[in-house]
């Protein structure tokens, strides 16, 4: 099968023919038709993480946002056949630890992450470890665009603002960093009802927030984001989301914040931080503020999700920016490295 193959750390990928995967007996190999380079596959190729443990073995097909086409299943393999359309989410789980039974298959990672931890979808083929648990059916509606836009970003950003930030109709939302996570979390907040304020320092990216239904834009560059939410509210964000992942952001989006507001970190920090942030307990403490973190999206909230997306009340396939052959995926991550994408880029053509 051709992949795109990361061989060195922020070298290019190579595009090459690989061995196709061979399924164990409780695993099983997608066909992928879609897959989505998201920021964290730079991240990734950037070598990234390694405070965290995050420490992939070379060489490696990434790609962790991707929908296709199960081609074969191992022997054990029951909820799943030859020819059902799905998606995976990236965080792989055993389904049957205390967090699986406990509806939080998100932190559970028994099996890694999906291009990180094994290959995959920026080949054509992709095995998926322990199927049954970590195979989703793709409702009809739903296409393998939309799959692969949905895979982490858009998936990531539902569970943050549904589940963990628990956004009710009315609430003033402040979004810092709409890159792939924040512009998801737009739309989806603006469909719920919240009243969303988008922050970045791209004027490209705050038309596309206003686009995706941000009431209220603010360049980051131009004024001072805490003044402009705390005024624009009258007194402060119900909620402040830092999808980007910087001791910037996460400050804005808490200083942002009215008594009793929930600060959601989302994003993860990149080199300059390595995973440490200050922030003022002091004034959270007295002010009751709630710091809440969201990784992903647990499986049981995907019915949710994708019902929402099947009725076109979500739609994250508007957020695709380009769709590329396999063999663009450089151009993309470099793209990445100045900030310079905007929206979601997907491999679509091997």
């Amino acid at each position: 099968m051709k992949a795109a193959v990361m061989t060195q750390f922020r070298a290019p990928l190579e595009i090459r023919e690989v061995d196709d995967p061979v399924p164990g007996p409780t695993d099983a190999v997608v066909r992928v038709e879609a897959c989505g380079i998201c920021r964290s596959d730079w991240h990734v190729w950037q070598g990234d993480w390694a405070w965290m443990g995050v420490s992939p073995t070379l060489p490696l097909i990434m790609g962790h946002e991707f929908g296709g086409v199960v081609e074969a299943v191992g022997s054990q393999v029951q909820s799943f056949k030859v020819g059902d359309r799905v998606t995976v989410p990236f965080h792989l789980a055993c389904g049957r630890c205390h967090y699986c039974y406990s509806g939080r298959s998100n932190v559970c990672l028994a099996y890694g992450v999906i291009g990180v931890n094994s290959n995959g979808g920026y080949g054509r083929l992709a095995l998926v470890p322990n199927a049954d648990v970590n195979l989703v059916r793709l409702p009809e509606g739903v296409d393998f665009l939309t799959a692969a836009a949905l895979g982490c970003r858009y998936m990531t950003a539902y569970h943050a603002v549904a589940d963990r930030a628990q956004v009710r109709p009315g609430e003033w939302v402040a979004i810092f960093g709409v890159g792939g996570v924040g512009l998801s979390a737009v739309q989806i907040a603006s469909a719920l009802g919240a009243r969303v304020i988008a922050v970045d320092i791209s004027e490209d990216k705050l038309e596309r927030a206003r686009q995706e239904g941000a009431l209220i834009t603010v360049n980051a560059r131009a004024e001072n984001p805490v003044g402009k939410v705390r005024a624009v509210t009258d007194g402060g964000a119900d909620v402040g989301i830092d999808a980007l992942g910087s001791a910037q952001t996460a400050l804005n989006s808490v200083f942002s914040l009215r008594r009793g507001g929930r600060h959601i970190q989302v994003g993860l920090t990149s080199q300059q931080e390595q995973g440490m942030i200050s922030l003022p307990i002091d004034i959270m403490v007295v002010q009751e503020i709630n710091l809440v973190t969201s990784l992903g999206c647990p499986v049981t909230s995907y019915p949710g999700l994708l019902s929402l997306v099947a009725s076109s009340r979500l739609d994250p396939r508007r957020l695709v920016g380009q769709t590329i052959p396999v063999e663009g995926v450089n151009d993309v991550l470099n793209a990445m490295t100045e900030f310079g994408t905007v929206g979601f880029h997907i491999i679509n053509r091997w």
